[in-house]
């Protein structure tokens, strides 16, 4: 992902997510660092995935399937993909956060090896308050050799 990449993500984001992040955020985790990367089909900006990469520990912070796109794949190849890369980076452990609600992103990630550490208490917006999230983590030692062709 690239500055110019940024509205492209942003109407992704938008189509997918009714409490969508702002242009502001992805300039800013352009501008600090962290790994961003984009998924494209026909030619268009369809998928995106944030995360950061410190310490042995890499934060998945943002995964997103434009709505028209969900159900393809896409989102299991970018999960498989930011995974890759983090474990290029020397992260032995992956952690993110996703709505209690959304059944199909938990459904992926269980069946990609991640397993529920806890909860945060009111972590998303919703239309009346606010949504637990379910944090999720996975060990990524023995990736290398289990999953060689990741994507």
């Amino acid at each position: 992902m690239c500055e110019e990449d940024v509205s492209a993500v942003l109407a992704v984001e938008c189509a997918a997510y009714e409490f969508p992040w702002t242009e502001g955020i992805f300039n800013d985790c352009l501008r600090v660092g962290y790994c961003c990367w984009v998924g494209e089909a026909d030619g268009a900006i369809v998928a995106y995935g944030i995360m950061s990469v410190a310490v042995g520990e890499c934060h998945i912070f943002n995964l997103c399937v434009h709505p028209a796109w969900q159900g393809c794949g896409l989102g299991r190849r970018m999960l498989r993909h930011l995974l890759s890369v983090a474990l290029k980076r020397k992260a032995d452990t992956a952690f993110l956060e996703v709505r209690v609600s959304n059944a199909s992103a938990r459904s992926l990630y269980a069946s990609e090896g991640f397993c529920e550490i806890g909860t945060r208490r009111s972590y998303y917006p919703a239309h009346k308050g606010r949504e637990d999230a379910t944090v999720l983590a996975r060990e990524l030692r023995g990736l290398e050799t289990a999953s060689a062709g990741l994507i």
